[in-house]
């Protein structure tokens, strides 16, 4: 009984201090994960403001706030398939191809990765477009996705769209 004693005491030994670790570690993570949840939340916030502000800036043909929110190499998937760049969905716009009296936002989601500088965002639009020709509303209502990268000289900027029509 006694060469088992000393084992026993250096058993309880490293188990007192692995607990201690343990502990130790579960009373740090917190405090990451609310650093790390700050930057996340700004994010959050100035990529909900600035999908409402790109909407915005498509209805109203602003063209350098397009300009400056779509990333040098957008890929811009439309609804019905068809692929833009950057250039030429500004230009779709600028010749009447793609047309938006309003867009009115009905869910917007926005996650955050990678320490705040990346973020996916989903939601559900409907577009009103010019009426058709025989005088019925122009409507489209769109689940999107969008994806944005936060670069350190231009700010946010939008590198890709998929959308998809939804039953009205």
């Amino acid at each position: 009984m006694r060469r088992k004693l000393p084992f026993i005491f250096l058993a309880f030994s490293i188990m007192k201090k692995l607990s201690l670790l343990l502990v130790m570690l579960l009373l740090a993570l917190p405090a990451l994960t609310i650093a790390q949840t700050k930057k996340d939340q700004m994010a959050v916030k100035e990529v909900e403001a600035l999908e409402r502000q790109r909407f915005e800036a498509q209805v109203k043909k602003d063209y350098p706030v397009l300009e400056k929110l779509f990333g040098e190499d957008l890929v811009y998937t439309h609804s019905d398939g068809h692929q833009d760049s950057k250039t030429s969905y500004i230009q779709s716009i600028r010749d009447g191809k793609s047309q938006y009296e309003k867009i009115d936002i009905e869910a917007l989601n926005v996650r955050s990765y990678n320490d705040g500088s990346t973020a996916v965002v989903n939601g559900t639009i409907v577009i009103t477009s010019p009426p058709k020709p025989d005088g019925q509303p122009n409507l489209a209502r769109l689940k999107y996705v969008v994806v944005q990268i936060k670069d350190p000289k231009k700010g946010w900027q939008v590198v890709l769209w998929q959308s998809q029509k939804q039953a009205k």
